[in-house]
Formats: structure tokens, C-alpha cells, sequence
């Protein structure tokens, strides 16, 4: 570890023009960035397709024994292709770079040989190279492809930040996972809405509210008035409380005991930020108006709703 760490920390002093060339290169880039390498360099070559793809740059990995028996065909003179190659000296690369120069396709090559064959033939090279490998006979390729990996992550997010790219674009390519969740998951996907929704009138008794938050399982309820605008809320914790003060507590009317001013939030906010609103104030739900409506309830969000949506 120690010797892959320094590894990584040494590619800093060799990060230069070349590497600027590589992001304005990718950056610019009309077709698709297409990744190749042999063996383990190829792992590493699919791992970058993988990061750029997924920060907004097209990119895919082509196996380089597949692309001299026919698979070139999936590229275009608007493409550039990436190598990386350790020693810079694989014998199936070798065998590309002629046609990928006839092909007219910018060649960037990561490296850690920038004297070898296919380094020669790159329009960019960026120095991968390491003083040794992590075996103890200098063999295994081991720091020579964390080294690789991650100046791939590098130029994945000098790219992303000079192509501007958002958050939000990030979600729309992750919809699947708790990041895309985070980002895409509005209060009205989740929310209980129609019937689900606990709601009393100023004037119910309280033994009648709490058969609504009973028969709603939220433990909590809303209050309207005449208009069915929001008034108040009665909650779990308001009957505890209420309990302690009234003796005849289920013959008094809900606008007796409610909380005024209950917590909102709008339908279309997104579900993450109704959880830290829950948090900030200590509660498990809150009531959800649509547009400038906020007096009327057009749905619930409750805590577990969210949760179960593993958002966090």
C-alpha cells in the first residue's frame, strides 16, 4: 500500500501540458472516446470507459484482439481512442495503430514508457510511469495500474468540470441508485395522497381524530377548516402532551389541542430535502401543497417513506 500510495502522489509532479491537451482533446470530442488495452491495463481501460460514460462523455471499451478482426468497424474519424499500455510495447496495439492513422483518429496514450512503439505514435502521452511495482520482484502489475486508474479518474473530472457538467445530469445517468435517487425523487413520488390523507375538521371531537390517525396509520393528522384549508395538526406527541393537561381530553375539539402553523412542503421538492427539513425540526412528516397553495393539502410525507426509498 505503501508503495501504490507513493505511486499515486509521484504522478502529481508529472500531470502537464499533455494532460491539458488530453482533457481539451476529450472535451472537444464530437464522436466517442474509445478505451483499449490488454490484460490488466485493459481492466484499468475499462474502468476509465466506465467513469467517463457515467460523467457525461460517450465513451466504451474496444478489446484490442477483437479490433483487428473486425470490431474497428465500431469507430469513426470523429472518435479519439485512448491506450493504455504500461510498457507501451503490446503487440495487438501495435497491430492498430497503422489503421487508426489511416482511420485518422487522435490517439491519446497512458503510459509508463513514452520512448516505446505506441508511444510513438500518439498525438498525446501522459506519463503513468512508476519507480517500482508492489511485488517483491518488480513484476506484477500492481502500482503501474493504480497509477493508471487513477490519472483515468483525473482526467474524468477535469473533464466533467470543464465540460460544466451537473448533478443533475449525473442523476439522470444514475436513476437506478440511491445518488440518482437523491437527486430525481420528488415529494409527489412518494407522497400518500386522495384518501390516505389524515384530515379532521376544526369541530371533531377528539376521539373521533383519533380514530382517523388510527385508521391512517401516520400518526398524525390535519386540520382544516370550513374550506378545507390547513389549519393545525395534531400529532402522537401533541397526545401524549394533551393527555397530561385534559382529563376529559377525548370530548374536546381538536382545534382545542392542534399545533398551529403545521410544517409543508411542495409537492415538487425533492424528497431529500423534505428528510433534512424533518430532521431540522424533529418531526416524521410533513403536510404537501402544490404551487402558491400552501393552505391546501394535496398530499403526506412521512419519514418512512423516504427511508424506504434509501435515499440515505
Amino acid at each position: 500500500m505503501q508503495i501504490e500510495g507513493e505511486a499515486i502522489l509521484n504522478l502529481i509532479d508529472q500531470v502537464d501540458e499533455n494532460f491539458d491537451c488530453a482533457v481539451e482533446l476529450i472535451s472537444r470530442c464530437k464522436g466517442k472516446v474509445v478505451l483499449t488495452g490488454i490484460g490488466k491495463s485493459g481492466l484499468v481501460g475499462k474502468k476509465i470507459a466506465s467513469t467517463l460514460a457515467s460523467t457525461g462523455t460517450p465513451a466504451f471499451f474496444l478489446h484490442p484482439a477483437e479490433g483487428i478482426h473486425g470490431d474497428l468497424g465500431m469507430l469513426s474519424p470523429k472518435d479519439i481512442i485512448m491506450i493504455v499500455s504500461n510498457s507501451g510495447e503490446t503487440e495487438e496495439i501495435i497491430q492498430l495503430t497503422p489503421i487508426l492513422k489511416r482511420m485518422n483518429i487522435k490517439m491519446i496514450v497512458m503510459t509508463g514508457n513514452h520512448n516505446s512503439s505506441i508511444a510513438s505514435q500518439a498525438d498525446v502521452i501522459i506519463n503513468t510511469s512508476v519507480r517500482e511495482e508492489a511485488c517483491q520482484w518488480g513484476l506484477v502489475p500492481t502500482a503501474s495500474t493504480t497509477a493508471a486508474l487513477a490519472m483515468g479518474d483525473a482526467l474524468a473530472v477535469a473533464i466533467l468540470e470543464k465540460k460544466g457538467f451537473k448533478e443533475e445530469e449525473f442523476a439522470i445517468l444514475h436513476p437506478g441508485g440511491a445518488l440518482g435517487k437523491r437527486l430525481l425523487l420528488q415529494v409527489k413520488d412518494i407522497m400518500h395522497r386522495g384518501e390516505s390523507i389524515p384530515w379532521v375538521t376544526e369541530n371533531t371531537l377528539m376521539k373521533d381524530t383519533l380514530l382517523e390517525m388510527t385508521s391512517k396509520r401516520l400518526g398524525v393528522t390535519a386540520v382544516v377548516d370550513k374550506r378545507k384549508n390547513l389549519t393545525g395538526v395534531f400529532t402522537d406527541g401533541d397526545l401524549r402532551r394533551a393527555l397530561e393537561k385534559h382529563d376529559d381530553l377525548l370530548n374536546k375539539k381538536v382545534s382545542e389541542v392542534m399545533m398551529m402553523n403545521p410544517k409543508r412542503i411542495r409537492d415538487d421538492a425533492l424528497a431529500v430535502q423534505a428528510l433534512q427539513m424533518m430532521e431540522e425540526y424533529a418531526i416524521t412528516s410533513l403536510f404537501v401543497f402544490k404551487g402558491k397553495r400552501r393552505n391546501r393539502v394535496v398530499g403526506i410525507v412521512h419519514m418512512h417513506d423516504i427511508l424506504k426509498e434509501g435515499i440515505i
